[in-house]
C-alpha cells in the first residue's frame, strides 16, 4: 500500500470521520459507524477509491 492521500485531505478525513462518529453517537445513530472509513483512510494515509482511480494526493518526494 502506497501513501496515496496527502495531508491536508489526511487532516480533513481524520476531523470529518471524527465529527460523523459523535454525531453518530450523539443522535444515537448507527449512522456514526460510517465515520470509521474516512478516519481509517485518514489514518492509514492510503484510500483504496484512490489507488483504483489513480488519484494520489500525496507529495511526491
Amino acid at each position: 500500500m502506497q501513501c496515496n492521500v496527502g495531508q491536508t485531505e489526511r487532516i480533513i478525513r481524520i476531523v470529518a470521520g471524527a465529527l460523523i462518529i459523535a454525531a453518530g453517537v450523539l443522535f444515537g445513530s448507527w449512522w456514526g459507524v460510517i465515520g470509521l472509513l474516512p478516519l481509517a483512510t485518514g489514518l492509514m494515509r492510503w484510500c483504496p477509491a484512490w489507488s483504483i482511480l489513480g488519484i494520489n494526493t500525496a507529495k511526491i518526494s
